[in-house]
């Protein structure tokens, strides 16, 4: 065992990795999602565009991301961390390049597809975990997720003028050059690890995807984010011409779009600590998908006051956020100690499925009956959830936990596991010895931790 004593702060090593691995994750989600606010928008500017090429353009990304998502992790484990980060990110670059250079909607496709090939999300996340030590993980975890949510905000806002100033090939440009930029911090800025380890609450392990979706209450967690980025997709096909037929310049719809995170981030807050504190989960999250299918079809007829459209916008990202948010959070306390990394490989999947379809079926929908039809299908996809979402269960207050247990042969394996099953509030402990790690749920109010610390501060 590792003798790896506890601290209430991070080392320089996770305070690089946390803010290093949180700026590749930005930089890289920005160049995806710049193009959301405005893509729909200028597709007169685009050969052969229609309606359905262009939701297929926007949520092109998803399909490859949900294709190789699980095996970049697994080639990470097998090859090293940086180097399949740096790959991905070459991928995202080319697909940014292509489609910067490309006059025809078909090659701008070709090249959201390559962008999304660049699917590097469990292998950061696999490489935070190789260079945190326990206790400290959940803090670099936790940085890497805040920056995405800031990714998604900032894109909003700064797409339009981006695309304003130089058009849609200047956004996918800037995507590329954000590529770069994320490759530089990979290579100059984060550390290397001293070992790599499967991971297995980062990379999804053969043999456990079965088990993930067959799972009684994850696959409703699966089903929600797949519809939610659904929702997101499908909406951007509609909202950002909606906003063009008012007469708002892009500058002026990405100064819209900032006042509409102002809103949802005042909104959120209160309806996540609600639900975190009185632990109705279920309840919040029905409530916030039947409450985004009403203002799907509200904003669908709306014809009344500015101010109060933006304020329904406000809302409606409010409870996507919400959802983005709780999402994750469920998915690692109910899934399995030993299949972390495969319910989150499995979740990411379905997210990006959803992406993938979104796109395309809006698309389809604007094209065949209008505008309108995007909006009642996102409201039909957040209802068919949100009936799903009623089984749901909330999840036990317990809290993973991850014990270092390299170099240990099965004697003293067997042995230390007796320990742990003893100390109190331990309610799951599942070994790996291949993963070098023990993992655990435990129940944070009852669990003893300095009996666990004595157990880790044991010579191997």
């Amino acid at each position: 065992m590792e003798n790896t004593q506890q601290s209430s702060a991070m080392n320089a090593t996770e305070k690089s990795a946390a803010l290093s691995l949180s700026a590749v994750f930005a930089v890289r989600m920005l160049g995806l999602f710049m193009i959301l606010p405005v893509f729909a928008v200028l597709s007169d500017t685009i050969e052969g565009s229609s309606p359905f090429l262009i939701g297929l353009a926007i949520g092109a990304y998803g399909l490859t991301q949900a294709i190789f998502q699980i095996p970049f992790g697994r080639l990470s484990d097998r090859y090293g961390r940086k180097p399949v980060i740096l790959a991905g990110l070459i991928l995202f670059a080319i697909g940014s390049v292509i489609a910067a250079l490309s006059d025809h909607i078909l090659w701008i496709i070709v090249g959201r597809l390559f962008q999304g090939c660049g699917a590097i999300a469990s292998a950061v996340m696999a490489l935070a975990a190789d260079l945190s030590r326990d206790e400290q993980r959940s803090k670099v975890m936790a940085a890497i997720g805040m920056s995405i949510g800031a990714a998604f905000t900032i894109a909003m806002f700064t797409g339009p003028f981006i695309a304003e100033l130089a058009g849609l090939s200047g956004l996918f440009w800037s995507s590329a050059l954000m590529a770069v930029v994320a490759a530089v911090i990979i290579i100059y800025w984060t550390p290397t690890p001293e070992h790599r380890y499967s991971q297995r609450d980062a990379v999804a392990a053969k043999g456990q995807i079965r088990q993930i979706v067959k799972h009684p209450q994850l696959w409703r967690l699966n089903l929600g984010i797949f519809s939610l980025h659904f929702l997101l997709t499908a909406f951007f096909v509609a909202f950002p011409v909606k906003l063009s037929e008012m007469g708002l310049s892009l500058s002026s719809s990405g100064w819209v779009y900032f006042i509409v995170m102002i809103i949802a981030a005042v909104v959120m807050i209160p309806l996540i600590i609600t639900a975190e504190k009185s632990w109705k989960h279920r309840q919040v999250m029905v409530l916030t998908m039947c409450a985004i299918a009403i203002l799907e079809i509200t904003i669908s007829q709306f014809s009344g006051a500015f101010w109060l459209l933006v304020l329904l916008l406000g809302l409606f990202f409010a409870g996507f956020n919400v959802m983005e948010a709780m999402f994750p959070s469920l998915i690692s306390r109910i899934a399995p100690a030993s299949a972390k990394g495969a319910a989150l490989g499995v979740y990411s999947t379905s997210q990006f499925l959803g992406a993938s379809l979104g796109g395309p079926v809006a698309g389809y929908l604007a094209q065949s009956y209008g505008l309108s039809a995007t909006y009642i299908a996102g409201a039909v996809v957040a209802v068919i959830w949100a009936a799903a979402g009623i089984g749901l269960k909330s999840p036990p207050r317990l809290t993973s936990y991850t014990f270092t247990v390299h170099h240990i042969d099965n004697d003293r394996l067997n042995a230390l596991m007796d320990d742990i099953h003893a100390i109190e509030g331990v309610a799951e402990a599942v070994a790996l010895p291949e993963a070098g790690a023990v993992y655990l749920k435990v129940d944070k109010q009852q669990f003893d931790e300095s009996a666990l610390l004595k157990l880790k501060s044991k010579p191997s």
